[in-house]
């Protein structure tokens, strides 16, 4: 067995090196990525022996390996990687199924490249899970708030000067934020909990590209943000029949009577048409909601399923998502709708799908 400072230091020592001979960090964290991958570094650190390490131990000194990569080399592909939904992996998504969210949620991320990839030393950094109900995690009524913790905690280790975590709330905000476990864990990995209750709190702004939703007052920090993170919780829903990355959008806008007086699948789609879009969009399928959503009923609407969708590509992930509660993503009218106004690809058969089972 090899020490663990030993392994840091070897990997950081690689990184440096090659960070002299590579600028382009799309493709450094992709050459690193595969390097560690295929376990070439492992074999190298000490000749003649296999060194063994668990999952758990790789895991937890890689994150910190590919934090640091993500941090320390120039990111200069970062602003095109914003404005498109490809990435340096070749993988369009990955969907992980059989760990826990914070678990699945370090193995997910490091496929992508790693946090680094998204997130610049300095950045403030926008966290937006679904705390629209007061429930209790175990309702499944709101995104899991072990998964809100992890990602703060990549984020913050990976340099960004803060991070905000928010949802306009549908019941009470004090108890939804309390009661969902959110606000807690959030403050726990050193995030900064915003209130969305006052109209106060947003600013209007226009959406071009909508059919009919032209407006919309959001909030403040998402517009001050450099680096949004969308966390919706996959569930049920009897307006829309399902709710996940488009849908929670809903909660960074001030009248969402609007939304639902209008044709809310085309509001919904209309949104995302808006120039501030999610960088990564994190799903939630640990405890899935799959009748009487958005709030339930009781815990026999829930179902274990224990898996996470991550992707830049929020149509993508909510058509993955619609399958999960098998649904066909044709079906969903704002899916459909987004897809068409080119804002994301629905066809999953023509995508790159990393799948992981733990």
């Amino acid at each position: 067995m090899i020490g663990s400072s030993y392994l840091y230091f070897q990997i950081d020592y690689f990184l440096r090196k090659l960070q002299k001979h590579l600028t382009n960090c799309e493709y450094t964290t992709y050459i690193l990525h595969r390097i560690i991958k295929k376990k070439r570094i492992f074999r190298n650190l000490k000749k003649g022996k296999a060194i063994k390490m668990k999952r758990r131990d790789f895991f937890k000194k890689s994150i910190g390996a590919g934090l640091a990569a993500g941090a320390a080399i120039s990111l200069g592909g970062y602003d095109k990687l914003w404005h498109t939904t490809s990435l340096p992996t070749g993988f369009d998504m990955v969907a992980i199924m059989g760990g826990k969210p914070d678990s699945m949620f370090d193995l997910g991320i490091q496929e992508l490249g790693g946090i680094g990839m998204f997130v610049r030393k300095g950045q403030k950094v926008l966290v937006k899970p679904n705390i629209g109900w007061d429930r209790t995690p175990e309702n499944a009524a709101n995104t899991n708030p072990l998964l809100v913790k992890r990602i703060v905690e990549h984020c913050l280790r990976a340099g960004a000067s803060e991070v905000y975590v928010f949802d306009h709330t549908c019941d009470n905000w004090v108890n939804c934020y309390k009661n969902s476990g959110i606000e807690k864990y959030a403050k726990d990995a050193g995030a900064k909990i915003v209130p969305a209750n006052s109209e106060s709190y947003y600013q209007e702004v226009s959406i071009t590209g909508g059919k009919i939703l032209k407006n919309a007052k959001v909030h403040q920090i998402v517009l001050e943000a450099d680096v949004f993170i969308n966390v919706p919780v996959l569930k049920d829903h009897s307006s829309t029949r399902m709710t996940c990355c488009l849908k929670n959008m809903m909660g960074v806008v001030w009248d969402r009577g609007y939304w639902h007086k209008n044709n809310l699948d085309q509001c919904i789609a209309d949104y995302a048409s808006y120039i501030k879009k999610p960088a990564l969009n994190i799903i939630d399928c640990y405890n899935v909601m799959t009748k009487n959503g958005p709030q339930g009923v009781s815990k026999e609407d829930i179902v274990n399923m224990q898996s996470m969708i991550i992707t830049t590509d929020w149509v993508a992930g909510d058509a993955a998502a619609a399958k999960m509660l098998s649904l066909n993503p044709s079906d969903i009218n704002y899916i459909s709708m987004a897809h068409k106004m080119g804002i994301g690809n629905m066809n999953l058969e023509s995508l790159n799908i990393k799948r992981i089972k733990m």
